[in-house]
């Protein structure tokens, strides 16, 4: 009798199991807050990009063990901090947003307390301020931050075989984290830094400080000064008979009309997307690149790209989607694929040392000449 009975319901159980639904893949939500709209926004419009191609390769190939990843993107109105922090808390709670690409230096300052509450991890490609290091324990760089080119445009000195630096760069944060590190291996690779002038936020005139450098007498000169500062501060030694090389690291249009055709000759150390023989990644993903937005890449979208890898890469490791599992993960084995060519390695300050570009201005602009790295052995 009992038997009877049991029989019907086990038909039932069969058949209800074999017409339930397959248990569905997990969608792994990736953040990314961004400069998507005002004056700012050609930054957020390359940087997303760049992810969502990565992903798009993903998941085309059949996602993290047939999980797929989704970009979900917030705003922060070209560097603001509130709409970042707005952004951040709204992923978390409505997605579960576990891993945040960030931009900027402010907006990413803002999220990292959050980071930290959270245990969010937080990927950075675009913002370059010192300040950032030790924010968050779970922040990460893959864009070299100020003291690593300074480090780069060190050790490109040191290849050129000068002895003497003097510096000179801007009195705040920025100015003196710079020197700083510079000064550090600057010494440790053997040589003298005769002069180091600094100038206030502002500054018109830097000739103070430009004829202590020329009394100082060095064989190169490192200038800190970015934007129009870059090109004036070389157009002032050239003014004053200083015909030492100089090296900085940052040259564009401002630095050039600043310049005033006495720029020729600076070398540049700066972050650089090339394709090169030697890198069969960079050349697949500059070809997707411009099949796809008609366009060729530069180091944003690379550097966004290359973030989507970091966070696929450790999951398919085996850390589960929780951010401070993944960071946990990344500091145990640090190295990982570039897209720039060759390896890169996150420091334990969180800052990944990797390939950047070196220049030399020609009638005017930055001309390439080869991709070097901001490592020192």
């Amino acid at each position: 009798m009992l038997a009877k009975s049991m029989k019907p319901l086990g038909f039932l159980v069969l058949a209800l199991a074999l017409s339930a639904p397959a248990a569905r893949a997990e969608t792994y939500k990736v953040g990314a807050i961004m400069a998507m709209t005002g004056a700012a926004a050609f930054y957020g419009t390359v940087m997303t990009r760049g992810a969502q191609l990565a992903i798009d390769e993903i998941n085309a190939a059949g996602g993290i063990n047939g999980n797929k990843l989704e970009l979900v993107i917030e705003d922060h109105k070209g560097g603001k901090p509130q709409p970042a922090v707005s952004g951040m808390n709204r992923m978390i709670n409505l997605h579960n947003v576990q891993a945040v690409l960030s931009s900027f230096s402010a907006p990413t300052l803002a999220i990292a307390p959050i980071a930290d509450e959270k245990g969010i991890m937080v990927l950075n490609g675009g913002g370059v301020s010192a300040k950032m290091i030790g924010a968050s324990k779970y922040l990460f760089h893959n864009r070299s931050l100020a003291t690593d080119l300074a480090r780069a445009l060190a050790v490109r000195a040191h290849e050129r075989g000068f002895e003497r630096m003097a510096q000179i760069g801007i009195k705040d944060e920025f100015g003196d984290s710079v020197i700083a590190e510079a000064s550090r291996i600057w010494k440790k690779l053997g040589h003298t830094v005769v002069a180091t002038e600094q100038y206030p936020q502002g500054a018109i005139n830097v000739d103070t400080q430009i004829a202590k450098l020329r009394a100082s007498k060095p064989d190169v000169v490192a200038n800190w000064g970015l934007t129009n500062e870059a090109g004036r501060i070389v157009k002032r030694m050239r003014d004053l008979g200083m015909k030492q090389p100089a090296i900085t690291m940052e040259w564009g249009k401002e630095a050039k009309k600043a310049a005033g055709g006495k720029g020729d000759g600076t070398e540049v150390v700066s972050d650089f997307f090339a394709v090169t023989d030697d890198n069969p990644w960079g050349q697949r993903f500059a070809k997707a690149y411009k099949d796809k937005f008609g366009e060729d890449p530069e180091y944003y979208a690379a550097n966004y790209y290359e973030n989507i890898f970091v966070i696929a890469e450790l999951l398919k490791r085996g850390a589960p989607w929780n951010g401070a599992a993944m960071a946990a993960e990344l500091r145990k084995n640090p190295t990982f694929d570039s897209v720039f060519g060759g390896k890169m390695t996150y420091q334990s300050n969180g800052v990944a040392i990797k390939r950047v570009g070196l220049f030399v201005v020609e009638n005017g602009d930055r001309k390439f000449v080869k991709l070097t790295s901001t490592k020192i052995d």
